[in-house]
């Protein structure tokens, strides 16, 4: 069984199934981000390389430092800036109509030269496609825990807790959260902190922090 960076076997095997799902979802959606911010960083770090070359310390001619003289201007070429024609071009991929989560139809409701009202469809639409984050916004889920008087014998019951539901105020995705960030990817609470209220919209204290990772790898 593989486990997340930083979390030993003996934990993962002590995290709620539940907790591990999300820590393997978010383990995916972090990974991709920081080879984003690699790549960024290798990009960034060629152009400061660039930018720091003159002509002592590369092949450059001497008229390219600037600011003495102007760089020498390349004669133009005729052709217009952009793709060339005969170039592959390079489109993301569309994904499949019935995949999307929802489909806007746009169709115009006059002719833009007589007015005539049009009716019908087009057989080959133009499609557009917008990839967004959802909006995270935390579930808050409030248990009203009932106990009544019996009225033969004056006991007093009270219903059931539900199976699965946590005793404490967070449930089983920020605490497999918080681990993911304090544990595999190594963030400081303070760090955290800001992840869960800025991110999630989810405010906790270093302390509750504290107490949410005791409670990941609690039996």
């Amino acid at each position: 069984m593989e486990t997340p960076v930083a979390l030993s076997l003996d934990i993962w095997e002590r995290t709620p199934p539940e907790a591990q799902t999300y820590i393997r979802a978010l383990a995916l959606r972090l990974s991709a981000l920081e080879a984003m911010v690699q790549a960024l960083q290798e990009q960034n770090r060629a152009l400061q390389e660039q930018l720091n070359q003159t002509s002592r310390n590369s092949s450059r001619p001497p008229s390219s430092d600037p600011p003495q003289s102007p760089r020498p201007r390349r004669p133009r070429s005729g052709r217009r800036r952009g793709g060339q024609p005969g170039h592959p071009g390079h489109t993301r991929t569309l994904v499949p109509v019935d995949e999307v989560d929802e489909v806007v139809v746009l169709k115009p409701e006059r002719c833009r030269d007589c007015q005539a009202p049009l009716v019908g469809d087009d057989p080959s639409p133009f499609r557009h496609q917008v990839i967004e984050i959802p909006p995270m916004q935390p579930v808050v889920t409030e248990y009203q825990w009932h106990q009544l008087v019996c009225p033969d014998c004056g006991a007093t019951t009270r219903a059931p807790w539900p199976a699965g539901v946590p005793s404490g105020t967070y449930g089983p995705r920020v605490h497999a959260t918080v681990a993911l960030c304090t544990g595999s990817y190594r963030l400081s609470k303070r760090t955290t902190q800001q992840v869960m209220d800025n991110l999630f919209g989810v405010p906790m204290s270093v302390g509750t922090l504290s107490q949410s990772e005791k409670a990941t790898t609690t039996v």
